[in-house]
């Protein structure tokens, strides 16, 4: 499929609220929700895509060409052709159109995974048939999916996690970010904060890796890893939950350092090119979570749309990784990086 092509099948699927913009920067959507914008000021959302932009490549090709460059990756036992995974996206019927709907768009984001080799993190809401469509789903791709649950009670939340369990899902995640869901609340199906005894419970009793998703804090980060989760992931929830909080990136060198190496640390918020992959990494995440433009794949192209997406952004990293003298993941550094801003 033709990314271009692509594009422009969005234009006329994904509804009113996405402008489908040549940079999916959070500005002309901004404060629009429904719809993909960041809250009130839209900051959360520009800011950590702004950010991103001030972090430069240093450029260094003199190295021997001695082998293909190589972006593959090993999460959970499992190797990816990229570090690049899709990001939980819920409500796409209010936010995008109801050419899909929760269960529709999970379908088609795990069918795109599967072809181009990297996982999918699928979402949650108040329809419980969605979650389950989703765990069948990635049942039916032999586990090529992280469901992500909200922090709902704890029953439901036990429930959900024995149904991932059946699936044989690589891993499982909480969005910890939707603790402060008041339209849940309203629906009947409450969300809240959790404490780390309370993540400690829920995690003592599955053996899957355990993804904690909302983490911004040092301190956030090394009460996951108390709690006995695998992995976090560094999000702000795309600045739809907070306004004016930190870009992402800013806070990832502090986590890194914090949990130096316990466990899998993944980032989302404002990534949209290899060379935006590749600081992450450099900066010591092990992969990174894209929402908004794997939204708009989706409604482009479905499931080909997805993996058409997935393919730029590899080939993007890979010649980034080229023109900076890294020839594997593990060969990327704060060396290929230039952080002073200008």
């Amino acid at each position: 499929m033709d990314y271009n092509a692509m594009l422009n099948e969005a234009k006329k699927t994904i509804g009113p609220h996405c402008k489908v913009c040549p940079i999916c920067n959070g500005l002309a959507c901004r404060g629009e929700i429904p719809g993909p914008g960041g809250k009130a000021s839209g900051s959360g959302f520009y800011h950590s895509y702004n950010q991103l932009k001030k972090i430069k490549l240093n450029m260094n090709t003199l190295y021997a060409k001695d082998q293909d460059i190589d972006t593959s990756t090993e999460i959970f036992g499992k190797t990816f052709d990229y570090p690049i995974f899709v990001a939980p996206v819920g409500g796409v019927k209010l936010h995008y159109s109801d050419v899909h709907d929760d269960l529709s768009y999970s379908q088609e984001v795990i069918k795109g995974c599967v072809e181009a080799n990297i996982i999918g993190f699928t979402g949650d809401g108040l329809d419980d048939a969605v979650f389950k469509g989703t765990i069948d789903a990635i049942k039916e791709s032999k586990g090529f999916g992280i469901p992500t649950i909200k922090p709902w009670e704890e029953n439901l939340v036990l429930e959900k996690l024995r149904m991932a369990e059946e699936a044989n899902s690589i891993a499982v995640a909480m969005d910890i970010d939707a603790g402060g869901l008041s339209f849940l609340a309203a629906s009947g199906k409450p969300v809240s904060p959790k404490s780390v005894d309370q993540l400690k419970a829920i995690i003592s009793t599955t053996e899957l890796p355990f993804i904690i998703k909302g983490i911004m804090t040092v301190k956030g980060a090394l009460d996951a890893l108390e709690a006995g989760a695998s992995g976090i992931v560094v999000s702000n929830h795309g600045g739809r939950v907070l306004d004016e909080t930190p870009a992402t990136i800013d806070v990832l060198s502090d986590i890194v350092k914090a949990v130096d190496k316990r466990m899998k640390i993944f980032i989302d918020g404002g990534f949209r090119t290899g060379g935006d992959v590749l600081k992450a990494l450099a900066i010591g995440a092990d992969a990174v979570l894209i929402a908004r433009p794997y939204a708009i794949s989706v409604y482009g192209g479905g499931a080909d749309g997805v993996a058409t997406y997935t393919h730029k952004i590899g080939q993007e990293l890979k010649d980034v990784m080229t023109m900076v003298g890294a020839k594997r993941l593990d060969e990327i550094s704060l060396e290929n990086i230039d952080t002073r801003i200008k």
